[in-house]
C-alpha cells in the first residue's frame, strides 16, 4: 500500500428519514473509511439548520470525519456518496 495521506470530509445527511436513517448513514461511511484507511476522528455536529434549503429540506445532519488513506480512496468515497440516497452535500479536502 502506498503512503497514507490525511483527509477531512464534511458530510451533510438528510433528516427527512429521521435520526435513525442519519445514524445508519454515519455508520456506513465510518465503516467504509475504516475498511480503506485509518479513521482518526469523527465529530458529529448533529442536526443543524442549513444556510439555504437543499431539496426543500431546512435542516441537515452534519458529520466531520478525519482520516488517513491512500491517494485513490477519496475518489471512491465521493463516488459512493454521490449514489447514496440521503446525502445532501459532502466535501473532502486533503489536510
Amino acid at each position: 500500500m502506498s503512503a497514507e495521506i490525511g483527509y477531512e470530509t464534511m458530510l451533510v445527511f438528510s433528516v427527512a428519514g429521521g435520526d435513525e436513517k442519519a445514524a445508519e448513514l454515519v455508520e456506513k461511511f465510518k465503516a467504509l473509511i475504516e475498511e480503506n484507511g485509518t479513521l482518526e476522528s469523527m465529530d458529529e455536529w448533529g442536526k443543524r439548520k442549513l444556510a439555504y434549503p437543499i431539496n426543500d429540506e431546512p435542516e441537515g445532519y452534519y458529520v466531520l470525519l478525519q482520516f488517513l488513506a491512500g491517494p485513490d480512496f477519496p475518489a471512491e468515497l465521493e463516488r459512493v456518496l454521490k449514489i447514496t440516497d440521503g446525502v445532501l452535500r459532502y466535501l473532502t479536502i486533503r489536510r
